[in-house]
Parts: C-alpha cells; sequence; structure tokens
C-alpha cells in the first residue's frame, strides 16, 4: 500500500473498504446507522488527504484545508443518492473541491462578485442552447458574445474568475491504481454540468430549490439523464419533468442577479 504523510496521518494505516463494500455501508447510512456512517468517514479520509496534497502549499495551510475537506465529505455523503449509478468518490470529488476551492479565496480575499457569476451563467445557457439546437458546442467567443448581448472582454473577464488554477491533467486522487483528474470531471458529459456547479459557487442558488426540483436537476446533469428518463423514475410526467427544470433553472438565475 501506497504511503502517503500529511498532516501527521499514515494514510498506510487508514481502514480501506471495497466499492461493494462501499455500497452496503452507504445502504446502512442511509437507515441511519451511525457507527458504519464513521467508519466510511474513516475510510474516506484517503480521499480528502490526496485532495489536499495536490492543494496545500504548506503544513499550516494544509491543517487548514483538511478540516474544510472533510467538511466536503460530509456534504457529499449527506447528499449522496445511493440508488443512482455512480461511484461515491466520483460524486464526492468535486464537492470536496469546491469547499477547499472556496475556502481558499475567501481567506486570500480573492472574490468572485455575482455579476462575473451572472455572466458565466449565461455563458454556460448560452453554450447548452447553442449545443441542443445542432450549433458547435465550441462555439467561439464572439458568437457567444452576440448570443448573451455581452462584450467579449467581459465574458473573458468572468471565464477567467470562476477558473480553476490548476491542471485539468493532474491526478486529484487514485483510487488502487483509477487516477481521477480534474478533466475527468469536465470531459464526462454526466460530470459537467456538476462541475461547472463548484466552479462558480452555485451551491448556496441550488438550495434555494424544492428537494423534488433538486432531485431532477441532479438526474440530469449528474446522472446524465434525458428528461423522459427521469420521468419514469421519479413517475411524473415527462413535461411535467420540462417544468420543474426550468423552475429550478429560473430560481437559481433569479438567485444569481
Amino acid at each position: 500500500m501506497k504511503r502517503i504523510e500529511i498532516i501527521g496521518v499514515d494514510t498506510s494505516s487508514l481502514p480501506k473498504i471495497s466499492g461493494e463494500e462501499s455500497r452496503q455501508y452507504l445502504l446502512e447510512i442511509k437507515n441511519g446507522n451511525e457507527e458504519k456512517k464513521n467508519e466510511f468517514i474513516n475510510a474516506n479520509i484517503r480521499l480528502v488527504l490526496s485532495i489536499v496534497q495536490r492543494f496545500s502549499n504548506g503544513r499550516g495551510e494544509a491543517d487548514d484545508l483538511f478540516q474544510v475537506g472533510c467538511v466536503g465529505l460530509l456534504k457529499a455523503l449527506n447528499n449522496f443518492d445511493v440508488t443512482q449509478n455512480v461511484r461515491f468518490s466520483t460524486y464526492a470529488v468535486p464537492m470536496i473541491i469546491g469547499e477547499i476551492r472556496r475556502f481558499q479565496r475567501e481567506s486570500t480575499g480573492i472574490k468572485v462578485s455575482r455579476s462575473q457569476r451572472d455572466v458565466a451563467y449565461r455563458v454556460f445557457s448560452a453554450r447548452e442552447r447553442m449545443g441542443n439546437t445542432g450549433a458547435d458546442i465550441s462555439a467561439c467567443m464572439s458568437e457567444i458574445a452576440k448570443e448573451i448581448d455581452v462584450p467579449a472582454s467581459e465574458i473573458a473577464c468572468a471565464l477567467d474568475a470562476v477558473s480553476e488554477p490548476v491542471s485539468y491533467y493532474e491526478s486529484v486522487y487514485n483510487d488502487d491504481g483509477d487516477a481521477m483528474m480534474l478533466m475527468d470531471q469536465l470531459a464526462d458529459k454526466k460530470n459537467t454540468d456538476e462541475k461547472w456547479t463548484e466552479n462558480i459557487d452555485l451551491s448556496e442558488a441550488v438550495q434555494k430549490v424544492s428537494e423534488r426540483e433538486r432531485e431532477i436537476l441532479y438526474l440530469r446533469y449528474f446522472a446524465g439523464k434525458t428528461q423522459v428518463e427521469i420521468s419514469k423514475a421519479v413517475n411524473v410526467s415527462q413535461a411535467q419533468v420540462s417544468r420543474l427544470e426550468k423552475s429550478a433553472i429560473e430560481t437559481i438565475r433569479k438567485y444569481l442577479q
């Protein structure tokens, strides 16, 4: 077992659980088993440490980032839907990174203004619309600027403000030789919007929508399901799924204004 020491913790001493064991743990945690919850958290400390090692600049900061990363781990555990065919680590990594990046922005005084977040939101929305209508999803800046009626220079500043200052090709976690890179979160369609949500700090806005709307957003943008598939999964009509999705997006848009 690879040995990594960070903030005084030897990862070789941490417990490990297999994928099947992880699913069983999650089912028991869902049923309120606090003992299993604590064991599962301890088994996933390695995940937090691996990410902290990538983002920290020194022992002092690593201690702080570890605490913040654990908050992200707990949020991921509390919000994870065990019925979805998604590995817990795949779901947890963006949330842990999001908490760490948020902490680093706040501690260094680097803030992303609401107007910049709004522009970034409109850019991604425009790209999605253009993609859905058959247009090139990688449309150039000038085309997007025309679509949302915002100067290209303002778009560039907004996207720069919300971007992660790390290489997307660098590994942030390695699970038994299965490396997970930031690009994995971006390149996979089912994770693109989830990663974008973390990048532009929409987590608070998402909490403003109803539980049913959050479920639909999760299935639509994280699990990568179509509206028809979602309608079958949640037992409502496709038209109702469409209305709930639009309502959630509108709520988020208004919150960002």
